[in-house]
């Protein structure tokens, strides 16, 4: 069964982080909340908790196929500053899968990542994109082993490209048939 990697940090945005993890689940994929934090437990930049399947040092990340990164504030500012979470996009984006949503793909423009790249993020945040690679607002880019998405608004359709990419076409038309899309 694949498997997707949710990394969540204090301050994420809930849909972004639970709709990613709802519709990889209605598709047959493995996808596990990882807390960044020392506990499982989280709270979303709405007030929200969370506990989480896993903390960030529970897990194997060779167990899984692609990691992504919701976006809120300060979730993203929390993801980005932890040396661990750098590491293993690192490492995801060069051999493996990542996706980042709203303000989370500047961590991959920070990282430099996005170096002859298209993507995404909430408006704003392009400004940790390399010149050229920003491809607009209110969208989702796929562009090879990359998927970002603009912004909470885009949840869905960020959420199922990662579901099409990982288990294609016929997983996909199930979860919009499941759901009413």
């Amino acid at each position: 069964m694949p498997s997707v990697a949710v990394l969540v940090a204090d301050g994420f945005e809930t849909i972004e982080c639970l709709t990613v993890v709802d519709i990889l689940r209605r598709g047959g994929v493995r996808a596990t909340l990882v807390s960044v934090m020392a506990t499982r437990d989280v709270v979303s930049a709405q007030q929200v908790s969370l506990t989480c399947d896993y903390t960030f040092d529970e897990i194997d990340f060779d167990d899984f196929e692609y990691v992504v990164l919701p976006g809120g504030l300060p979730g993203t500012t929390n993801l980005r500053h932890d040396e661990r979470v750098c590491d293993v996009v690192r490492a995801f984006a060069a051999k493996r899968h990542v996706a980042a949503i709203c303000a989370a793909p500047s961590i991959l423009g920070e990282l430099g990542l996005l170096e002859g790249r298209r993507a995404t993020c909430f408006p704003g945040f392009e400004e940790a994109f390399p010149k050229g690679s920003y491809a607009g607002e209110k969208t989702v880019v796929v562009d090879g082993n990359i998927i970002t998405a603009s912004a909470m608004g885009q949840a869905l359709p960020f959420a199922l490209a990662i579901l099409n990419d990982i288990a294609g076409e016929v997983a996909v038309a199930k979860v919009r048939e499941g759901i009413q899309l």
